[in-house]
């Protein structure tokens, strides 16, 4: 309980509070003609006049109901108590004008706008204005008992109303940061595999060129090739952001492009085997497969020491598929390194799809990567 009250207590105010617009004009426009007429219709009491007066310092509330709710709200039903003290010490009857049931547009404002500190306060002074008001009319306990269920359902329905906005807020942002992670692993698994491969034939290119000079430019349109189409997907990944409707979409790559990957001429030299079956998958399962592969060939060739083969192994068990992308580098003794962004991304992508991932050391040395993920994707 004593939670629940600091966590009401320490609530902020809303962050998504429209300004005042047209509506909020015509709601005063409207509130000061009525309170206007019912003091020409209405003059019953030669203190009519005073209570239309007090009644029209409500539009500025009403104005700013939104971004101060708290003094909206207490000047407001401040003038309602006045009007009560009035009522009780001239015994001049019910002074409140029908317009004074703006008041209530208040309390719903207090309630939806206000932080928690504000709704505490302002709910606790209507309590008392309302009580006085009760009390000046000497009113049954009929009218005690609807008043209070008005009160209350006017309160309810504007916290039903803050935490749909609450709730729609937090799920927004939860889609942002999905987006924003999905993004991240694209970049990770597609950008770093091709810098990757440019920094090896970057490398090689060095040895190359003091050995075999005529070699060089071989490694040099390898380089530019890999650079191109790195600049291809940035692109393309850019288009997505910046514009949907303007993107035609490409066809992502799948299991039945793992041989472009292969190298037979290039250290490490790459090797990849398929199951005939393996080609006819779900495309989430199909692509996954492909970023799970691309991604453990790029970690070979970045960390893996004295590397000079990868092979990536890809077959259908049953209502499973199974990828295993191992290496012949050299693992060095000690605790297994902590995964990295790579890994993390990874095991995150086949959990998404009801599958699981491992990696460490092979049996034989070097390093394994297997994955095993479900080939019928679930709902």
């Amino acid at each position: 309980m004593v939670t629940v009250r600091r966590s009401v207590w320490d609530e902020p105010r809303p962050a998504d509070a429209p300004p005042i617009g047209r509506l909020d004009w015509l709601l005063v426009g409207v509130f000061a003609a009525a309170a206007l007429v019912e003091t020409v219709v209405r003059s019953d009491s030669a203190w009519r006049p005073l209570a239309a007066v007090l009644a029209l310092a409500l539009i500025p509330a009403l104005l700013r109901r939104r971004s101060n709710p708290l003094t909206a709200a207490l000047v407001g039903w401040g003038i309602a108590g006045l009007l009560a003290v009035v009522e009780l010490i001239t015994h001049a009857g019910n002074l409140d004008p029908y317009a004074m049931m703006a008041d209530l547009i208040l309390l719903y404002a207090l309630v939806r706008w206000g932080s928690g500190r504000e709704v505490v306060v302002g709910t606790a002074f209507v309590t008392v204005v309302v009580a006085l008001g009760m009390y000046a009319t000497s009113v049954g306990w009929a009218d005690v008992f609807g008043s209070s269920v008005l009160l209350l359902l006017i309160i309810a329905l504007a916290a039903v109303f803050r935490y749909r906005a609450d709730l729609w807020s937090r799920q927004q942002r939860e889609i942002r940061n999905q987006e924003r992670v999905a993004l991240a692993r694209e970049l990770h698994d597609t950008v770093a595999h091709h810098v990757s491969a440019i920094a090896v034939q970057a490398q090689a290119g060095g040895v190359v060129a003091r050995s075999r000079p005529e070699k060089a430019v071989e490694v040099l349109a390898a380089i530019e090739s890999e650079a191109s189409r790195t600049l291809a997907e940035m692109r393309s990944m850019v288009r997505v952001l910046r514009d949907e409707d303007s993107v035609t979409y490409s066809p992502q790559p799948g299991v039945a492009d793992l041989p472009a990957l292969a190298r037979a001429d290039a250290t490490p030299t790459v090797e990849v085997c398929l199951d005939d079956s393996s080609t006819r998958l779900a495309r989430p399962v199909d692509t996954a497969l492909y970023r799970l592969a691309q991604e453990s060939l790029t970690n070979a060739v970045r960390h893996a020491k004295s590397v000079t083969r990868v092979g990536i192994d890809v077959r259908r068990e049953g209502d499973t598929v199974r990828l295993r992308v191992s290496d012949d580098g050299q693992t060095g003794p000690g605790p297994v390194p902590e995964p990295g962004f790579g890994l993390r991304g990874m095991a995150e992508r086949a959990q998404l799809l009801g599958g699981s991932l491992r990696a460490g050391p092979g049996p034989a040395g070097g390093w394994v990567v297997e994955a095993v993920l479900p080939v019928a994707v679930r709902p």
